[in-house]
């Protein structure tokens, strides 16, 4: 079966910084880790700590040939000024295989942290979008909405930024999907499982993409799951990991389409074979890439073991 399959794969990991040391030097040596197993993309999530972007385009530049990228920088208390000035000095260190991933945001985590009224976030992400891809494309901006006005007096583009930074956004819910699918180049669904993906994600923004005279979506699905043998140990420390998303009604809706309860059901957990089909799934329901998630549950062997099985998958 791996061999069947391993051809048409893509499919990368997100790497966690360590709880010690020199964040960057253990984050480049896990993508060089990554890429030797045979994995094609390393992603970083964007904390109250370090910079996702930043990380990502030196890690790229560390390690060539890995393509890498974020999942997700949120856009709130975020202005696409920066943020393009940030993912093209990325692009222009990775010498090209940068890519970055946006999100709208948690409001229960914007809004203490930030403060600011998070209100009408697909507006925002319109706005935001249409003057982001502006910037990225062009260099310039004149753009001047409700919420979000980006005109920069100056050039904006950033020599060597090229080819022009991919734009992919963590969006899940229809209207979200309908302004992706119309203005960015794909999305990065999370906890959205086959089903929730083929029935409702992948024909939304395809639809949408259609529409607007764009080329057909990336859907990079972004899947939690461990290969390992200890399934009652992994199943309980999965519960944990993703509590959070059980309180946050977009990923409350996405879990619901796939008829679960609870985001640990989405955790993708057994051996090699199970896992192996797990990854088919989602293949086989429109995902154009997958990159796995938590893999590190239940340790560091646990996680050697899922990273050498993907990038079997991989090719």
């Amino acid at each position: 079966m791996r061999a069947e399959v391993a051809a048409a794969m893509t499919i990368g990991v997100v790497l966690y910084p360590p709880a010690s040391g020199n964040l960057v030097d253990d984050l480049v040596a896990k993508a060089k880790e990554a890429q030797a197993t045979g994995l094609r993309s390393a992603w970083f999530a964007q904390q109250f700590s370090h910079d996702a972007i930043g990380v990502a385009g030196l890690v790229g530049r560390e390690v060539p040939g890995l393509a890498v990228g974020t999942s997700v920088v949120p856009i709130s208390a975020r202005h696409p000024i920066l943020i393009s000035s940030q993912a093209q000095t990325a692009q222009a260190a990775a010498h090209g295989s940068f890519q970055l991933g946006l999100g709208l945001g948690a409001r229960s985590l914007m809004e203490p942290a930030f403060g600011g009224d998070h209100d009408r976030p697909v507006a925002r992400l319109r706005e935001f979008l249409t003057a982001l891809v502006s910037l990225l494309e062009t260099g310039a901006a004149d753009f001047h909405g409700e919420l979000i006005t980006a005109a920069p007096p100056l050039p904006a583009g950033v020599p060597g930024a090229t080819p022009r930074v991919p734009v992919l956004v963590a969006a899940m819910a229809p209207q979200a999907l309908r302004v992706t699918g119309e203005l960015a180049d794909g999305t990065l669904p999370f906890l959205a499982g086959p089903r929730a993906l083929g029935e409702h994600i992948v024909p939304a923004i395809t639809a949408a993409a259609e529409r607007a005279g764009r080329p057909a979506p990336r859907i990079i699905a972004f899947v939690a799951g461990v290969v390992t043998d200890d399934v009652d140990a992994a199943r309980e420390a999965a519960a944990q990991a993703t509590s959070f998303y059980d309180r946050i009604p977009s990923y409350q809706r996405v879990i619901a389409l796939e008829g679960a309860a609870k985001a640990a059901e989405l955790v993708e957990i057994g051996d090699e074979k199970a896992v192996t089909a797990a990854v088919r799934r989602y293949f086989d329901a429109g995902a154009t890439e997958v990159v796995f998630t938590q893999t590190d549950l239940v340790g560091e062997d646990a996680r050697a073991r899922t990273w050498r099985l993907l990038g079997e998958l991989a090719g």
